[in-house]
């Protein structure tokens, strides 16, 4: 179960990076957080009278978005990216956390926009529950884009990189 420090940063995380929300089960215990919706809604799971109770707690960051759609990686300038790069392999995010280049702020970024990696090299690092994920390449390649900016919030399947693959 989560304490109320950990399940207050998350509704932080989801208000300040407008994400659409998040969604945790841990033990039994099941948490929803939305980022669409202005008022508090219970969402009952069809036939799930004995499984895991589930808590919502919307926020006030209204996003357009097709349900079950991947929300598009935004810019600079906020508007959507137009798509990978031909010919290129789209490393998308494991788990929802915030991304970071290097491992450390005065560290050098792991990778940079055509860097050559190898399979199983580490590209950057996803922080999630105050633990340190180190993101992996799948493919061989060369990196063509860099997605989410250093310290943004990244939600689970939102593309990181795409790879030119060799």
């Amino acid at each position: 179960m989560l304490t109320f420090e950990q399940i207050k940063e998350l509704i932080q995380l989801v208000a300040q990076n407008r994400l659409q929300g998040i969604e945790l089960e841990r033990s039994g215990f099941r948490l929803k957080i939305d980022g669409q919706r202005t008022a508090p809604v219970a969402v009952p799971e069809p036939g799930a009278a004995a499984a895991a109770p589930l808590v919502t707690l919307p926020l006030a960051a209204p996003a357009a978005a097709v349900p079950g759609a991947p929300a598009p990686a935004p810019t600079a300038g906020g508007e959507a990216l137009a798509g990978p790069p031909l010919g290129s392999h789209i490393l998308n995010s494991p788990i929802v956390g915030t991304f970071y280049r290097a491992s450390a702020p005065d560290a050098d970024p792991f990778v940079e926009v055509g860097s050559r990696v190898k399979k199983g090299q580490v590209l950057c690092i996803i922080e999630a529950m105050k633990l340190m994920n180190e993101i992996e390449s799948d493919v061989d390649g060369v990196i063509a884009e860099i997605y989410p900016q250093n310290a943004q919030a990244v939600e689970f399947g939102e593309p990181l990189f795409a790879i030119k693959t060799t």
